[in-house]
């Protein structure tokens, strides 16, 4: 009798630990020698490597200009009468851009006019005397004092005439100067005269914008500026846009970069302009160092950064040694730890010199968690997802329907 008590209770205690395990956890109760059996499959998001043009860039941002600018200035000084040339104007080289009052400069020219006549007249009835006297000087009927003054009187006049020419010259100059007018062919920038102002010599009255062509500065740090060479493309677009709106090539290059800000100077001409590109937007210029094509290209969130951290015994310093894997899905259920060499990298995607080949099925989403040789399950885009939000109003009403309706009566 007692036999076949031990043997009850020993069939129930194998019963009860057959009924509480698990074929993929232990569980509460469960077995505990059931880790061996296979893994639950990693849910991740893959894409095909592929063969792509990329290319290393460099950013910066500056503003479209004019490659040659003008500041007109007034030669002479008085009241502006007239405005001829505006802001946003054309404007032709030698055409008339503003009108000073002349009327002063008309009088000191025919003053110069008629001192050059009086000072003509002096110096050809001097001249005539001297030669006579040098004439008579040389057969001895005058003496030496007498050729002397003769001489002295028309160097005299010679210099009186020659001082009233050059008077003459500079009215002339000062009269024309009362118009002013443009230097280039281009278009008027900003204008800052007005009809009744006192034009003074010095001041800008107008900047005008040479239109032989456009050009955008930029100012890269020595780590961008060392790579940048002169005939590199460059790509414009607007800060605001995401389409290329221009296009140009690096035409000069500062030789020194700035010792206060510790920029070197680039500057670039425009070869081909779009109707977003005008004078003073500001662009962003993407000069294009190196372009290679036909090359590996993944995504740069596949990658799975690797950082050691290295005690250097000589200086006693720490340092850092990065290095970079992937993970590509094998039979579509395993997934392999690659080693990467990087190359260029471009926005979202970097280059990939050794470690994935073409066709390679790359883990973009839930690599992080990922081991070598890790059983994986390649999963629909649309369950990395995100689940659409709804207003809380709506919920609460929603609820509100599907809630069950209340028994009791009142």
């Amino acid at each position: 009798m007692k036999n076949i008590f031990h043997y009850f209770i020993l069939s129930t205690f194998l019963l009860l630990q057959a009924c509480g395990g698990s074929a993929e956890s232990p569980g509460p109760g469960g077995n505990p020698f059931n880790n061996g059996q296979q893994q639950r499959a990693t849910s991740v998001e893959t894409i095909t490597a592929s063969t792509q043009t990329i290319s290393d860039q460099i950013k910066s941002f500056g503003n479209i200009r004019a490659q040659e600018i003008v500041n007109v200035t007034p030669q002479v000084s008085n009241r502006v009468t007239r405005i001829y040339a505006d802001l946003g104007d054309t404007v032709r080289q030698g055409q008339a851009l503003a009108k000073i009052y002349e009327v002063p400069y008309r009088d000191n020219f025919q003053q110069a006019k008629a001192q050059l006549e009086q000072s003509r007249s002096s110096y050809v009835r001097d001249s005539l005397q001297f030669y006579r006297q040098q004439e008579l000087y040389q057969r001895d009927l005058i003496s030496s004092t007498e050729f002397d003054n003769a001489r002295a009187t028309f160097q005299s006049s010679k210099a009186q005439f020659e001082a009233s020419r050059a008077s003459l010259t500079q009215s002339r100059e000062d009269l024309a100067n009362t118009t002013i007018t443009s230097p280039v062919y281009g278009v008027v920038l900003s204008r800052n005269l007005s009809e009744g102002d006192v034009a003074a010599t010095g001041q800008s009255a107008y900047e005008i914008a040479n239109l032989t062509g456009y050009q955008a500065r930029v100012y890269l740090p020595l780590e961008e500026w060392r790579y940048v060479e002169i005939g590199q493309e460059v790509d414009f677009r607007l800060s605001n846009q995401t389409e290329i709106s221009g296009k140009g090539r690096v035409t000069h290059i500062s030789p020194r970069l700035d010792p206060a800000t510790g920029l070197g100077e680039v500057v670039i001409s425009l070869t081909e302009r779009g109707n977003s590109i005008f004078q003073g937007v500001l662009v962003e210029s993407i000069i294009n160092i190196e372009t290679r094509d036909n090359t590996i290209v993944i995504p740069r969130s596949a990658l799975v950064e690797n950082v050691q951290t290295l005690i250097e015994p000589e200086s006693n310093t720490i340092q850092l040694q990065r290095s970079y894997s992937a993970f590509v899905v094998q039979d579509d259920s395993l997934a392999l730890r690659r080693e990467l060499e990087l190359g260029i990298e471009q926005g979202n995607e970097i280059e990939i010199l050794q470690g994935i080949q073409a066709g390679d099925e790359v883990i973009i989403t839930g690599q992080n968690n990922l081991d070598d040789s890790t059983n994986v399950r390649v999963a629909n885009p649309d369950d990395f997802r995100e689940a659409p939000q709804r207003p809380i109003e709506n919920a609460e009403q929603q609820d509100s329907r599907t809630a069950p309706a209340d028994s009791s009566t009142s």
